[in-house]
């Protein structure tokens, strides 16, 4: 869930419930933060680069590229940020959101000696 893919249904849930709701990709794998333009390309080794919904073959994806440049001046407004305005957006969508923008399935999760 994030400001450009709402989840109305699972949020209505998760209210009903009395439940958190913890959001995976808030910041939709970072295209949410501004740091990536049309001329972007990711290298073929980035986990972003074929998340078809946000990357395609390492570029962003031009609709959401798009749909971010029409929000920008509201998420960016009173000097916030587009990660701040975009997470600011997830605690008015819902009442107990739990946003985690660096969240990565387990088998994601870089190994690491001991110490």
């Amino acid at each position: 869930m994030n400001v450009i893919q709402d989840a109305a249904p699972m949020i209505a849930l998760c209210e009903e419930l009395n439940l958190a709701a913890i959001n995976r990709g808030p910041l939709a794998m970072g295209l949410l933060t501004g740091k990536f333009t049309a001329g972007t390309h990711l290298a073929t080794d980035d986990v972003r680069a074929n998340v078809e919904m946000y990357f395609t073959d390492g570029r962003p994806n031009a609709d959401w590229l798009s749909k971010l440049e029409a929000i920008r001046e509201i998420l960016s407004s009173e000097g916030r940020t587009l990660a701040q305005g975009a997470l600011a957006w997830l605690w008015h969508a819902a009442r107990r959101p739990c946003p985690s923008p660096a969240s990565r399935p387990p088998h994601r999760w870089k190994k690491t000696a001991a110490r």
